[in-house]
């Protein structure tokens, strides 16, 4: 056997073991977005049962406006209903008010020049 052979077989391990790798990151991959198409239709499909489809349309408008304060509204609803503590099918003018009750909440900041 030469030196060359040998540079051979290594160079054909170290392939398998690189093919070997990029197909089990691959497959990681495609569980870990399965589990999150999976974790995204049942937050829909809970949404669907809590909110009217008026209110479902104003939080969709809202998430193409702001998606992160949408996503945190829905799971604060989500949370709020598995709690008991929001009445079901909440309507558009219910989820309205919710909204006015959190924006009073945020801070205003103001600058003033001296």
């Amino acid at each position: 056997m030469s030196s060359e052979d040998l540079g051979d077989e290594d160079l054909e391990l170290i392939r398998r073991r690189k093919l070997s790798d990029l197909q089990r990151a691959m497959a990681e991959g495609e569980k870990a977005e399965r589990v999150q198409k999976q974790l995204e239709a049942q937050r829909e499909s809970l949404l669907r049962a809590i909110l009217e489809p008026e209110a479902r349309q104003r939080l969709a408008n809202i998430r193409m406006v702001r998606p992160e304060f949408a996503e945190q509204l829905e799971l604060q609803l989500i949370q709020l209903a598995q709690a008991g503590r929001l009445r079901i099918p909440l309507k558009d003018s219910q989820l309205k008010e919710t909204l006015r009750r959190l924006q009073s909440q945020r801070r205003d900041i103001t600058i003033r020049r001296i």
